[in-house]
């Protein structure tokens, strides 16, 4: 099932700007709005941007006058960015495939809030179901939003059976029809709903993409890629607090052995004495179990501080 935009990429594009900083603006960004948007501008806020916007706007201001926003469906984006309606826009890998969309993936923004593992678009059926496997449903009903990509997924296992559109609410239909492919991130809604998951359809993350054209400008593919390094830092940051500490010479070697680090802890020699600054990078689950044991080996003054953006 493919929906296109109305109206020509050129005039669509066109009206774009009024509401934004017209000739000023380098890019046009495609945010994603709905369950995403909140972890969207709080990725852009560690990353340095400020970004607000009313609850019934869909023209976010950014403190970066070269960057125009929009709030989208984030099922919508890649067909704006692919038709060049927006430079780049932040949008599920999911709906790049389910819309076949040409476009160029900048980079991966792994930013699930509730699991370190991809969100999934997984086959379930009703607990009770006879369902055991795809083949079972050969000739059967299946509702999702993910229609193409089921469909391509169903031709491969060699089944055929009818996909039809679900406009949301698509676990409610599960008792309405003999499956859904729905996208989850731990697969307990699913559970809640009573609903047993056959298998997975396919994995996705959120991806930073850009429009062809706009890639080929070096301009505009500057800022597009200054752009993802920024948001990429601040993902890299995330989960992770620096540290500082003093150690003497006679103690350097055993606080560095306990000491973990991206690479490796930064040293350097404190004027006028056998003292040595240390400084690195670590995780920030492991920071209360090893700041005791660092004082225990002789550090002192010893500072753990936040960071919002690290730039491998």
């Amino acid at each position: 099932m493919t929906r296109r935009a109305a109206g020509p990429p050129a005039k669509r594009r066109a009206a774009f700007p009024a509401k934004g900083k017209g000739a000023k603006a380098v890019i046009t960004l495609g945010l994603p709005k709905g369950s995403l948007q909140e972890s969207t501008f709080d990725l852009f806020r560690r990353a340095g941007f400020r970004l607000t916007v009313g609850s019934r706007e869909y023209f976010p201001e950014i403190d970066d006058e070269e960057i125009d926003a929009l709030l989208l469906r984030a099922q919508e984006i890649s067909r704006y960015v692919e038709d060049g309606v927006l430079d780049v826009g932040l949008t599920g890998h999911d709906w790049v495939v389910e819309n076949g969309s040409d476009v160029v993936e900048v980079c991966e923004l792994f930013y699930s809030k509730a699991t370190a593992r991809p969100a999934r678009w997984v086959l379930a059926v009703p607990v009770e179901s006879r369902v055991q496997r795809p083949a079972d449903l050969e000739g059967k009903l299946i509702a999702t939003e993910l229609v193409a990509t089921t469909e391509r997924y169903l031709a491969q296992h060699g089944v055929r059976a009818k996909v039809e559109f679900s406009w949301g609410a698509t676990e409610a239909k599960a008792g309405l029809v003999d499956a859904i492919v729905e996208l989850t991130e731990t697969g307990r809604s699913l559970s809640a709903n009573n609903l047993r998951i056959v298998d997975t359809v396919m994995e996705s993350t959120t991806r930073l993409i850009a429009n062809k054209g706009a890639w080929e400008d070096a301009r505009k593919r500057a800022k597009i890629e200054s752009l993802g390094l920024l948001l990429t830092g601040a993902l890299v940051a995330q989960g992770k607090v620096g540290l500082k500490l003093n150690v003497s010479g006679e103690n350097l070697e055993a606080v560095l052995a306990e000491l973990p680090s991206m690479r490796k802890p930064t040293v350097s020699s404190l004027w006028g004495g056998d003292w040595h600054a240390v400084e690195a990078i670590i995780d920030e689950s492991v920071a209360k179990v090893i700041i005791p044991r660092l004082k225990r080996l002789g550090a002192e003054g010893i500072i753990e501080y936040p960071l919002n953006k690290v730039i491998p």
